[in-house]
């Protein structure tokens, strides 16, 4: 891919689209002027390969890895550009792979190639400034500069100014019932390049493998591939302007999206019209066992709950689900030392706490932190196996030898032992900051100490 970068630059792309993108908007039409042109160019399929290698991802049907597309691409991407410019361009099935939902269930993912990957997000690159002006100000999925925290804090101001009702809607297999003629429809409205039109509709009705047997898609997109996101919330942007228009105060984050208003009775009827908006003009299913009114402290929203003052805590079934996966990391039966468990369990905190970093959770971020101490306290006695071990290992830590008995030749299971005297004096605070274990609430405390205010609220002029 380097000598892509010598036969264009990535500005050169970037220009292009933008000079697009003024003209269509001072003539008023759909941009028609060789999309596809731009979408070929080398410095966007150059800037397009990087985003898939940071991506990494698994291989396609091809088993072909990420690494191998560069050598392949000097060789035959002049030929793949030219049967793209002409048309003549065919992507191969995706690879179905099948993961559990957090709240049960399966959702199945399509791994397309990384020869289509790239040719997906290269198409990303050109669609997604082009629909960004365009989109909600209400929408924060899948979008540059907007994320999660952003809609949590939309929706806390939503809740303070009284709107506590939330009318709280799920979409029952979203990315699975997307319908392929109102989705490609949509697109013509603003995309008048019809071979970029034909090779989108291509990547939508494109085979799915499974089990070595490929079957055709009649709809939906699979999730898994780079312009999947972009098309979600193409056909989700016309629920948008709707909402906008009848003047309810929402937020939506990719297919989760929840309406907040005053009163129960007005939460049943802005359920009913807008399930009804869904299903007859949209042509989606609304999942109506986990579609619910309710104040908005008896459900959740991105894994978080907003209190009726506005305030956000973090939601039980995520703590729950925290703690599920750090019972497997501290498993002794997998065989892992003791700095193995540490760096895996401080990735997962690390990430969880940068989600949920801007609730009001201080306490719970400590008593969190005592029982994640706990389970590396057991864990490290479990490791010991023998009496004389464990006597050794507390004796090795301070801990008298009269007492280190106690302990060792003690009937208890692991799990009390970990919380006995000897096991705290011996894995003190000092030993586990000594080990790198991640601090919850140690992060907690200087995360909002150097927080700007206001840090829960972003004010969406409405």
């Amino acid at each position: 891919m380097r000598q892509c970068e010598d036969r264009e630059n990535v500005k050169g792309a970037k220009s292009l689209l933008e000079d697009q993108i003024d003209k269509a908007n001072k003539q008023g039409r759909a941009l028609a002027e060789d999309l596809i042109g731009i979408v070929c160019s080398y410095g966007n399929l150059n800037r397009a390969f990087k985003q898939v290698k940071r991506n990494k991802g698994a291989a396609g049907i091809d088993n072909v890895p990420v690494g191998k597309f560069a050598d392949w691409f000097v060789m035959e991407g002049d030929a793949m550009i030219s049967q793209i410019l002409r048309g003549k361009y065919y992507p191969q099935a995706v690879r179905s792979v099948t993961i559990s939902k957090p709240n049960g269930g399966e959702r199945q993912l399509g791994i397309p190639t990384v020869q289509d990957r790239v040719i997906q997000q290269a198409i990303l690159q050109v669609l997604s400034p082009i629909y960004e002006m365009e989109f909600s100000d209400y929408s924060y999925g899948f979008r540059p500069k907007r994320n999660a925290q952003q809609a949590l804090q939309q929706a806390s101001v939503y809740v303070e100014e009284g709107r506590n009702i939330a009318v709280d809607m799920d979409m029952k297999n979203f990315f699975e019932e997307v319908n392929h003629h109102r989705l490609l429809w949509r697109l013509s409205k603003k995309i008048g390049d019809k071979t970029l039109q034909t090779l989108i509709g291509r990547y939508l009705q494109s085979g799915i493998m499974t089990g070595g047997v490929t079957s055709v898609r009649e709809k939906g997109t699979p999730q898994g591939s780079p312009l999947s996101p972009l098309l979600s919330n193409i056909v989700l942007d016309e629920l948008d302007k709707e909402l906008e228009k009848r003047g309810h105060r929402f937020v939506r984050y990719a297919d989760d999206f929840t309406i907040f208003v005053r009163s129960q009775r007005a939460s049943e009827r802005v359920m009913e019209s807008v399930s009804s908006y869904l299903t007859t003009k949209l042509k989606l299913k609304v999942n109506q066992e986990k579609s619910i009114c309710c104040k908005s402290d008896k459900t959740k929203f991105l894994g978080h709950t907003i209190l009726n003052n506005g305030t956000l805590v973090i939601a039980e079934s995520s703590i729950a689900r925290l703690k599920s996966r750090i019972r497997i990391i501290t498993k002794r039966k997998r065989n892992r030392s003791m700095d193995t468990v540490v760096a895996e369990l401080n990735s997962v905190l690390r990430g969880w706490f940068n989600y949920f970093k801007f609730s009001s959770s201080k306490r719970l971020f400590r008593n969190l932190d005592a029982w994640i101490r706990r389970k590396l306290r057991c864990f490290r006695l479990k490791q010991c196996k023998k009496a004389i071990a464990v006597k050794r290992f507390l004796n090795s830590l301070g801990v008298p030898t009269w007492q280190s008995w106690l302990i060792a030749r003690s009937g208890k299971g692991w799990w009390r032992k970990s919380g006995c005297p000897q096991a705290h004096q011996a894995m003190n605070l000092t030993w586990f900051t000594k080990l790198g274990v991640y601090n919850l609430s140690n992060n907690y405390e200087r995360f909002r100490v150097n927080l700007k205010p206001p840090y829960t609220r972003v004010r969406t002029v409405v």
